[in-house]
């Protein structure tokens, strides 16, 4: 009699050794099922947004600049004042008084790498923005300056028009002396923008491609309530990059 009950105790302790390795499975496939679907949810929220932004991107590469934006309805005429500064340097880290908001010209630094600003770069944030010392030198070797305030900065839509539009800058041709850069608030310093005007674009004249006479060297300005490429691409028409002081240095 105590054979059959010395079987039966190996029979229930086999049996319970066998639903415990299937338990430890079963837990053990749970943790594996979570660990994947943590796993998939880090690369998915390092991944998405770069597909977000790569899609953003491709939305705006087969639409023309002055597709982008606005209708140039949205913008101010364009203004001119007698410029100065034409070489007029100083030393790194002196800060210089601009009377205009934004500058379009004047006295700036000059420092290899720093001053004017890389010709490969098109767009700023608020965050890596060059000082606006270096900014007005490449003013003088001729770029276009698309400046915008906070409140394009803080409207992800009108901001997406801005990127897209430094996009069509791209390449080494001389032709894209573009920047676009913010226009913040620690800039103003009594000169503001029009009221209503988000916007602006600058561009240091030499009063007309090929001129060399300083005196007709004037700053270019025009204000937009709103993005409007179609704007800009005219202003760049009517103010080239050879037409500044120092045209052909980068």
């Amino acid at each position: 009699m105590a054979k059959p009950a010395k079987t039966d105790r190996k029979a229930v302790i086999e049996e319970m050794r066998k639903k415990q390795k299937s338990s430890d499975r079963r837990r053990g496939a749970v943790i594996v099922a979570v660990c994947a679907v943590v796993a998939i949810g880090i690369v998915a929220a390092a991944v998405v947004p770069i597909l977000l932004d790569k899609r953003k991107d491709s939305k705006f590469d087969s639409v023309a600049l002055s597709k982008i934006g606005s209708a140039a309805s949205v913008c101010q005429d364009v203004t001119t004042k007698k410029a100065d500064g034409n070489s007029q340097h100083v030393p790194v880290d002196t800060p210089v008084d601009y009377s205009t908001a934004p500058p379009a010209f004047g006295a700036h630094w000059n420092q290899a790498g720093l001053a004017p600003a890389s010709f490969s770069r098109k767009f700023y944030t608020a965050d890596d923005r060059p000082a606006l010392e270096a900014l007005v030198h490449n003013l003088e070797h001729g770029y276009t300056i698309l400046w915008y305030d906070d409140t394009i900065a803080n409207d992800k839509t009108a901001l997406n028009e801005v990127e897209a539009i430094s996009r069509k800058f791209g390449g080494d041709d001389f032709r894209n002396k573009f920047i676009a850069a913010p226009w913040k608030s620690s800039d103003e310093d009594g000169a503001k923008f029009p009221d209503g005007q988000h916007i602006a674009f600058t561009h240091w004249s030499a009063g007309g491609n090929g001129e060399t006479d300083t005196s007709k060297q004037v700053g270019a300005f025009q204000y937009c309530s709103a993005v409007s490429g179609a704007a800009l691409s005219a202003f760049m028409d009517t103010y080239p990059y050879t037409d500044s002081p120092e045209p052909t240095v980068p």
